[in-house]
């Protein structure tokens, strides 16, 4: 196994959107690949028809992109173990679940979903230590141990309905390793003849992801921890076959968790809490409203999101959280993926946000904060609004909620914070505020130096109080106590809206 090249798959079943828990899977399987100088192999696991979706397909594989997860091989990239749809790989799939036939190792069954119900019924009354089709009670069901080899036949000749059940073997004990859990032990006597293969030509996820894992020489299966009681399976599917010598390793995932660590993280708790829990918007076609919000619409850089994602179960045993995808290839391992589920936090999800954010250049945010700017992009050259988002965006989380930090340079205030004014505009606050256009009307320049040289000094002079006069300020220009440099905000807004603002709320506060 030290030799073997490392090939590990993300492989989701199109049956609707990619939660984060998905993409988080995804994201180790590549990280682990990038890491060991591997291979990231995408497969849609398609055998449930039932399930299916239209454009969840699609939708997982722009999910990836977004991400910049990216296959090396697989659906949308091809490769040389293709095809990467289950749904098209049905013959080969058939070859094998007869070779399991063959060796006594699967059996078909005949029983109806009303036979089943009807002996769990049963059994579940005669309280029975297992209700589950085994290899006790499949001796009282209609299969292959109970027909003979003639009756099996004819029925499936008839087209009569079947499944190809595995032949669990009773009594065995089996040791198992998984990367990140350590040593498993089961018994099979504990485990049910799970279904391998279905009368309409299509294998259960069972049979098909270990066929397509061994012809597609995959080394490592990294999957979500709700496979684990699937791995006994799995690996007498192995054996059964032969393939002990080429079966890969197993590493389960811990859950993401609620925010109050409560259980499974789901759509509904994103819902409730007002967090998208999708990497992308999802819609079943594009002319559609939207079904559920996503990371991307939602304002978050991609970078942060991956950021995020690859320590909700993963620490790199530092303190350093901000790391760039290269840095997480360096970093990662297996051996620092926890065993317990990881409880998500929304609030710390924008925190990386807003430092991927910050790391930006300013000429960078402008160019997206013309998107958001109500109408009023051409108010100011391009110059202008670069030094005005690089005065605020300390601010913010997300570009797209630029206008709430940025409105007064665009606008006039139409109303003024009531408990600034209560607390900063005083009696003599109207005579200051006309004072002080005196001295920014008398300014040769009108620039922050000038501001900076003569307002401090006017202020000392007249011994005002300068928290007062300031806060009276800033409530005249922006309509509360809150906002950048003021300064800046007067050079910027310019001398003739500058003098506006403040003549105007000496007339209207009261």
């Amino acid at each position: 196994m030290e030799n073997r090249e490392v090939r590990v798959r993300f492989a989701p079943s199109p049956t609707g959107p990619l939660h984060i828990g998905g993409v988080r899977t995804a994201l180790y399987n590549y990280l682990f690949a990038k890491k060991h100088n591997g291979k990231f192999l995408l497969r849609i696991e398609d055998t449930d028809r039932t399930r299916f979706v239209p454009n969840a397909q699609e939708y997982i594989i722009e999910s990836l992109r977004w991400c910049g997860i990216t296959p090396d091989e697989g659906v949308s990239v091809g490769g040389d173990y293709g095809p990467y749809i289950q749904s098209e790989r049905k013959e080969i799939y058939k070859k094998y679940v007869d070779q399991l036939i063959e060796k006594g190792c699967a059996y078909y069954a005949f029983d109806t979903p009303e036979e089943l119900e009807a002996m769990r019924e049963k059994l579940q009354n005669e309280k029975s230590n297992s209700t589950q089709y085994d290899n006790v009670n499949r001796m009282m069901m209609k299969n292959s141990f109970t027909m003979t080899k003639e009756e099996v036949e004819e029925r499936i000749k008839s087209g009569e309905h079947y499944v190809v059940r595995f032949n669990m073997p009773a009594g065995e004990e089996l040791v198992m390793h998984d990367m990140i859990r350590g040593e498993v032990k089961v018994n099979t006597s504990t485990l049910d003849d799970k279904v391998l293969y279905k009368s309409d030509g299509m294998p259960t996820y069972h049979l098909a992801n270990i066929v397509d894992d061994h012809l597609m020489k995959i080394s490592h299966v990294i999957r979500g921890e709700e496979w684990l009681p699937s791995m006994p399976l799995h690996v007498m599917l192995y054996k059964a076959f032969g393939w002990e010598d080429t079966m890969p390793e197993f590493a389960h995932l811990p859950l993401l968790l609620k925010p109050d660590g409560n259980g499974k993280l789901s759509k509904r708790d994103g819902d409730r809490l007002g967090f998208p829990v999708f990497p992308i918007r999802w819609t079943q076609n594009l002319a559609e409203p939207e079904i559920a919000s996503g990371y991307r619409e939602s304002g978050y850089y991609a970078e942060a999101f991956v950021n995020m994602l690859s320590l909700l179960g993963w620490n790199p045993g530092t303190e350093q959280e901000i790391f760039s995808l290269q840095e997480l290839v360096d970093l990662f391992s297996l051996d620092r993926v926890s065993k317990s589920g990881a409880k998500f936090n929304a609030e710390k999800a924008k925190w990386f946000n807003h430092e991927y954010l910050i790391k930006k250049s300013d000429e960078e945010i402008a160019d997206e904060a013309v998107h958001y700017l109500n109408g009023f992009e051409n108010k100011y050259d391009k110059n202008t609004l670069v030094r005005i988002c690089g005065l605020i965006k300390e601010r913010l989380h997300f570009v797209k909620d630029i206008w709430e930090q940025v409105h007064f340079f665009f606008e006039a205030p139409a109303e003024y914070d009531e408990k600034t004014v209560a607390k900063r505009w005083k009696e003599d606050t109207p005579k200051i505020m006309n004072e002080l256009v005196a001295i920014l009307e008398a300014m040769p320049v009108f620039d922050v130096a000038s501001m900076e040289a003569a307002i401090p000094q006017w202020i000392a002079d007249n011994s005002y109080h300068t928290g007062n006069t300031y806060n009276a300020i800033r409530l005249c220009l922006v309509g509360t106590a809150k906002g950048p440099h003021l300064y800046d905000i007067m050079e910027i807004l310019g001398r003739e809206e500058t003098l506006s603002r403040i003549k105007k709320a000496v007339d209207t506060i009261k």
